[in-house]
């Protein structure tokens, strides 16, 4: 049965985080404690009671096209996705004026780890809607915000978001699809774009697509690339769809996971009818696209930690109940009580890895989220901080979030042993729907070199020093606190080492040694992973050491025993997981080129 975490989502929120201390801020005056706490009581329930009931029967069910052309969701997705939709959990901080709900991101990433652990093939539908209205929010003129902004934020209709072509993955430069002008904003589109996500449903009345286009006298690769606004039904005066706007649906994948999210190869222009509303001026797409692509980065982070959160819980409800040899000190005893695989000590560490791994991304997440509510709605000197931070750790959050995800939901099912392996049981799906986190928005590859390439040098590297800062201080406690004196020295060589292997990329960049910066980035991405997640833990663990201590009770208390399972996990990632990057730094600074110089 699908479980959320409250207590570790309440005391990320209020305790970790202190979410009340943004009622501060001129954006979020009218919100208080009761209506946060309401808010999220809905959400779980919702979560719980309709969204988790439809991930089952959704992927047995998957998506088909019909023979008109329109791709048909599962059917239980059509009462779920409504009831998500008239809750007005679409646009949850979005502005008001457009439509949205103005709260805080950070109580939006708590509601929506609850839907997107009950099922991520459906959350994406909205998931990438909201982020089509964001984007058109912040860079779209007047006039296609009003027409697109509040029908995308209600759910009425659906967004995507359209870069890949059969030639194009990654190097998105390369794209083909075209765009000539016919009048003053408005081009004719033609091209095919391929594993486009949600790229039509038969949930909404209209789906918007931003495309990525090249005008004909545009310069090659993504400095020619323009951004518009591709309806599937062009938008009448009243509002309202009209004609069809000559966008086809060719076919849809058959994939590993997230079977009931359409992933669609879509033609535009065909009989040269599709028509695009250029968003910004042209040859500024890539820069405008990034707006989505960094928010869908995110969304990334979200679903790897909301499906790693579900599944291990799964696992873990399964050990308690899993009654299977004895207690290892009486292996030789026939008569020997049997009992739950909890108590083996292998499936202890996996479950505690597990925990480590989805309380870390919870935290990270959940930090990052309130950044982000800082750069959005806060001034001066700590907003720019903020949102600096954001960009730095989005790769963090993508690329390591959903490795990591991958962790965990295979230990699930290494944990359930056979019967993971089968279908009854929900962590074989959690498995195969958390494999395509690494591929698409970026597959992780991608997110290291945009962490060497672009986000280490930030400012002069200033914010990289910035972030080194923020360990560094909570390093100075650490260090004096009973709770992790005795292994901070192992987060301590992370930070020198991190600071040292960045220097090194520096040297090595400008010596024209780029192929090995890039041989490396991986391997970087997760030792950077692996130190934010030991710096996040650590912090909760003093706070929850504080309170543990404050309470003055044992462990057999509820309170209690969360405090200090916040401490032994940990103190479990810092002595088990954390030495890892000892071996990552060898390795990178071992200036091996075996990678690029053998005959493949």
């Amino acid at each position: 049965m699908f479980r959320i975490e409250e207590r570790d989502i309440q005391f990320n929120l209020y305790e970790y985080l202190k979410l009340e201390e943004l009622l501060t801020l001129p954006a979020f005056r009218e919100f208080d404690r009761e209506t946060f706490d309401l808010l999220l009581r809905n959400a779980f329930d919702l979560a719980k009671e309709v969204v988790a009931p439809v991930n089952a029967p959704g992927d047995r069910a998957g998506c088909r096209l019909d023979e008109q052309g329109q791709v048909r969701v599962p059917p239980e997705y059509h009462a779920a996705y409504k009831a998500v939709r008239e809750g007005g959990w679409f646009g949850l901080s979005d502005p008001v004026e457009w439509g949205g709900q103005g709260v805080p991101e950070l109580l939006r990433m708590a509601a929506w780890e609850a839907f997107c652990g009950a099922s991520c093939a459906l959350m994406m539908y909205p998931g990438l809607t909201q982020a089509a209205a964001s984007l058109i929010i912040a860079r779209g003129s007047e006039e296609q915000k009003k027409t697109f902004a509040e029908k995308l934020l209600s759910g009425v209709w659906g967004g995507t978001m359209c870069l890949t072509e059969p030639q194009a993955g990654s190097a998105v430069g390369d794209s083909r699809t075209s765009a000539k002008k016919i009048r003053e904003g408005w081009y004719k589109i033609q091209g095919t774009k391929i594993f486009i996500s949600s790229g039509d449903s038969d949930l909404v009345e209209n789906t918007v697509h931003l495309v990525l286009a090249r005008t004909p006298d545009a310069p090659p690769g993504v400095k020619g690339l323009s951004l518009f606004i591709v309806p599937k039904f062009r938008v009448g005066p009243d509002g309202k769809p009209g004609p069809f706007n000559d966008v086809n649906v060719a076919g849809i994948e058959h994939k590993m996971g997230i079977k009931g999210s359409a992933t669609c190869t879509l033609a535009f222009g065909d009989n040269d009818q599709c028509e695009g509303w250029i968003v910004g001026n042209e040859g500024d797409g890539i820069a405008i696209m990034f707006h989505m692509m960094n928010e869908a980065r995110l969304g990334v982070g979200l679903l790897s930690l909301a499906v790693s959160a579900a599944t291990h819980l799964e696992a873990l409800d399964y050990a308690r109940e899993r009654i299977q040899g004895v207690d290892a000190r009486q292996m030789k005893d026939p008569n020997a009580r049997r009992v739950p695989i909890i108590e083996h000590p292998d499936v202890r560490r996996m479950l505690l890895t597990q925990k480590a791994y989805v309380h870390g991304l919870r935290a990270l997440m959940y930090r990052v989220a309130r950044w982000g509510d800082v750069a959005r709605h806060g001034s001066g000197e700590e907003q720019e901080k903020c949102q600096a931070l954001v960009d730095l750790l989005t790769p963090i959050c993508k690329g390591y979030g959903s490795d990591r995800a991958n962790d965990v939901a295979a230990a699930s099912v290494q944990i359930l042993g056979g019967y993971g392996y089968c279908q009854e049981y929900p962590c074989e799906q959690y498995q195969r729907d958390a494999r395509i986190f690494t591929i698409y928005e970026g597959a992780n590859g991608i997110q290291a070199m945009d962490l060497v390439g672009r986000k280490l040098g930030m400012k002069r590297g200033m914010v990289f020093m910035t972030f080194l800062g923020e360990i560094q201080g909570f390093l100075a406690k650490a260090k004096e606190h009973p709770a992790l004196k005795d292994c901070a020295a192992e987060l301590e060589k992370s930070v020198e080492d991190l600071q040292g292997i960045a220097m090194t990329f520096m040297g090595k960049n400008m010596s024209g040694e780029v192929l090995y910066v890039l041989l490396q980035a991986t391997p970087f991405l997760k030792f950077m992973g692996n130190t934010v997640t030991a710096w996040l833990l650590g912090e909760q663990a003093l706070l929850a050491a504080d309170k543990f201590a404050a309470l003055g009770k044992g462990v057999d208390d509820p309170e209690a025993a969360f405090y200090d399972s916040k401490v032994k996990i940990a103190r479990f990632f810092f002595k088990n997981l954390l030495p890892e990057n000892r071996a990552i730094c060898q390795g990178i600074l071992a200036e091996d080129t075996s990678a690029l110089d053998v005959v493949l």
